[in-house]
C-alpha cells in the first residue's frame, strides 16, 4: 500500500442476461389459483389486473426451454468481462449468488453438483486454479452479500479481483396454482469488483447484514402446492406476502440506515438506491420510511430506478441487473457520474436484510 492511499473494492465492469420469453398477464388468464385448499372465485382478469395494481408486475421473463441458472450466469459473466476488459485468468474469485440451482423445464429438481460458479468457471475456460468458484444461497439479497463479501476478500489483500454473479430460474420451481407465482422470473447479472489503491475514499464505503430468523424465517419457505389434488409429491417457492410486507419496510429502512450512518453519511448524500426489485409498493414505502427515519416527509424523485414492470421479481438477479442497465442508460431518466453515491439494499428468504454504501 502507498503512503496516504488505501485499497477500495470498485465496480470495474458489469454485464446482465436479460430472458427474451416475455410473459404478460394474459398467459394466466388460463390459470386454476387456490388459496387454503379453495378455488379462487374471482375471475382471472381481476386476480390479475390486481395483483399488477399491488406489485406493479405487468411482465416478467423466463429462460428458453434447454437453458439452466449456470447458463444465463454465465452469459452474464461473459458480458461482464468484457465491460471490465480484463483477462479472465486473473479473476481470484467467481462468487455464484443463486437459491435453486440447475432446474431443468419440467423437473423440479435441483442440481448443484458441481457449484453453478465450478460450471461458469469451466464455461469461461479459466485454467487458473487460483481461481476459486463457489456459491452462495441467502435468499434474494445473495447477489448483495456476494459483494460484501468481495470486499472483505479485497480489503484484505487475498484478492484483486472478484466476480459476483447473480442469477435465477424461478419460473422453473413455482407453483402454477399460487397467484403469487406471477411475481417471479428468470434473469442473471454479474458485477467485478477489483482493487484500487487511492487517497480519496470511493468503492464501497460501508455495509450492514442482518438475519432475522427466530421470528421470520418461515416467511419464505418450500412447500407443497395449492392445487388439493396435488399428488407429484414436489415443492414449490411459498410466502407469507403480506407478513414479508409488514417486516421489509420496517426493518429493510433501519438497515439501510445503518450502513449510510456506518459510511458517516446522511440520506441527503445519496444520489441514488439500487433496490431488490420485489414488489414495486413496496420498495415505494420502504423508501419513504427511510426518509422518515431521517426526519424527512418527501423521497427526490429520479432517486430509485425501477424494473420490476417489466422484468418481474429475479430474486438474486435484480440489484446487479438494475446495476448494470442503468449503468448502460438503459433505463430512462438514471445514470451515474463519478462522485456518486449509491446505497445497494436487499431483503428476502432467512430472513436477511442487508445493504452497501458505494461512491463511484
Amino acid at each position: 500500500m502507498i503512503m496516504g492511499k488505501s485499497i477500495n473494492t470498485v465496480i470495474l465492469g458489469t454485464g446482465s442476461y436479460i430472458p427474451q420469453n416475455i410473459i404478460s398477464g394474459n398467459e394466466f388468464l388460463n390459470s386454476t389459483f387456490f388459496e387454503n385448499g379453495n378455488r379462487l372465485e374471482k375471475e382471472n382478469a381481476e386476480i390479475i389486473h390486481k395483483f399488477s395494481e399491488i406489485t406493479e408486475i405487468v411482465e416478467r421473463r423466463y429462460a428458453c426451454p434447454e437453458q439452466l441458472s449456470n447458463h444465463i450466469g454465465a452469459k452474464a459473466a461473459e458480458k461482464a468481462i468484457e465491460n471490465a476488459g480484463i483477462d479472465k485468468e486473473t479473476l481470484d474469485y467467481i462468487i455464484f449468488c443463486h437459491n435453486f440451482g440447475d432446474i431443468p423445464l419440467n423437473s423440479n429438481r435441483s442440481d448443484i453438483l458441481p457449484s453453478l460458479a465450478s460450471k461458469v468457471k469451466q464455461y469461461l475456460g479459466i485454467h487458473n486454479p487460483d481461481c476459486v468458484a463457489y456459491d452462495l444461497i441467502f435468499g434474494c439479497p445473495g447477489w448483495v452479500q456476494g459483494a460484501i463479501q468481495a470486499d472483505y476478500y479485497i480489503k484484505s489483500g487475498d484478492a484483486k479481483r472478484v466476480m459476483v454473479i447473480g442469477a435465477e430460474t424461478l419460473s422453473r420451481i413455482i407453483d402454477p396454482h399460487d397467484r403469487d407465482s406471477m411475481i417471479f422470473s428468470d434473469g442473471a447479472g454479474a458485477v467485478i469488483f477489483g482493487a484500487e489503491e487511492s487517497a480519496a475514499q470511493k468503492g464501497i464505503l460501508a455495509h450492514k447484514t442482518e438475519t432475522h430468523a427466530v421470528n421470520y424465517g418461515n416467511l419464505l419457505t418450500m412447500g407443497k402446492g395449492s392445487h388439493p389434488d396435488e399428488t407429484s409429491g414436489n415443492f414449490y417457492l411459498k410466502m407469507n406476502g403480506r407478513k414479508l410486507y409488514e417486516f421489509a419496510v420496517v426493518q429493510v429502512p433501519q438497515v439501510i440506515k445503518k450502513a449510510i450512518d456506518k459510511a458517516g453519511l446522511s440520506v441527503e448524500d445519496i444520489n441514488i438506491v439500487f433496490v431488490h426489485q420485489a414488489n414495486g409498493k413496496m420498495d415505494t414505502a420502504i423508501m419513504k420510511r427511510l426518509f422518515k427515519l431521517y426526519g424527512k416527509d418527501v423521497v427526490p424523485e429520479n432517486l430509485v430506478p425501477m424494473t420490476i414492470s417489466w422484468l418481474g421479481n429475479s430474486s438474486v438477479a435484480t440489484v446487479p441487473t438494475l446495476l448494470d442497465l442503468v449503468l448502460k442508460e438503459q433505463v430512462k431518466g438514471y445514470k451515474v457520474k463519478a462522485g456518486d453515491v449509491a446505497v445497494f439494499a436487499s431483503v428476502g428468504a432467512g430472513m436477511h436484510i442487508n445493504a452497501f454504501v458505494y461512491r463511484f
